[in-house]
């Protein structure tokens, strides 16, 4: 690569900042590592805890507290990462929240690629990490935390326009308060957590509430259950490409929307 061609490459913004930022050294070494490397790292590291605690707060769960224990599980442990990490790589551990964060501009579309495959992977390491230490009773009682709300053909429609709807609220809490910049606030965290604990209680006995592909992967390949699987791949990747359509046309901020501007 000539001198040049390093050069374009170090300037290139991905997602929020410039390549060049201070305490991150020089030249493309700071580059690649923290702007490439770093984000991928957490992104899976940030999908094996959440998910090994999604998987466990169902595996533990007892009929007395029904939806309770893993709506607030979830969305506590996604709130906590959220805050302890977001700032190196989003904090998306969900490859349909990442497809909508390249939507609306909020992630360079080199990443997300790489974001996904680490956050399939940080699924199967919290699923298999769950299943690791769990009573084999247990796990195997809950289906090891894999979704299987729906048992027959009747119940698809409703699954895959609830995890639509869920997943729409969910990604919508993303990139609206960390993306946008009219409506960024330091309390997205909180707010992105607080979104899943309600889209598990309320959807939760409709389709399970999963409105993440990577949360859905690992369990299923530690249980070998694939049945109504591509639900949870299509109804949260729907609501990405509804979201990113939402912002990009109708609620986005000046810099966002591509329509209806002021001259």
């Amino acid at each position: 690569m000539s001198g040049e061609a390093a050069v374009s490459m170090c300037d290139l913004e991905f997602g929020s900042g410039t390549a060049e930022e201070p305490g991150m050294g020089s030249g493309c070494r700071g580059f690649w590592y923290e702007r490439l490397v770093q984000p991928c790292l957490v992104e899976l590291l940030g999908s094996a805890l959440f998910i090994f605690i999604g998987c466990l707060s169902v595996i533990e769960n007892g009929p007395e507290t029904g939806l309770l224990q893993p709506a607030l599980a979830h969305g506590l442990a996604l709130g906590l990462i959220i805050a302890s990490l977001g700032n190196i790589s989003g904090g998306h551990l969900n490859p349909a929240v990442s497809l909508a964060a390249v939507l609306v501009g909020g992630l360079h579309p080199m990443l997300l690629l790489p974001y996904c495959i680490c956050q399939l992977c940080g699924g199967l390491v919290g699923a298999a990490l769950a299943k690791a230490v769990s009573p084999q009773e247990r796990f195997w009682n809950a289906s090891g935390a894999a979704f299987v709300t729906v048992q027959e053909p009747g119940q698809v429609a409703g699954a895959v326009v609830a995890e639509v709807v869920l997943t729409t609220l969910l990604v919508l809490a993303v990139c609206m308060g960390t993306v946008n910049k009219k409506t960024q606030s330091p309390l997205a965290p909180f707010s992105i957590g607080l979104t899943v604990t309600v889209d598990i209680l309320a959807g939760g006995a409709v389709s399970g509430a999963c409105m993440n592909p990577s949360r859905a992967f690992g369990p299923a390949v530690m249980t070998g259950h694939w049945t109504f699987h591509w639900i949870y791949w299509l109804g949260p990747l729907l609501a990405s490409l509804l979201v990113g359509a939402l912002v990009r046309l109708f609620i986005g901020d000046g810099k966002t929307r591509l329509i209806l501007k002021e001259q």
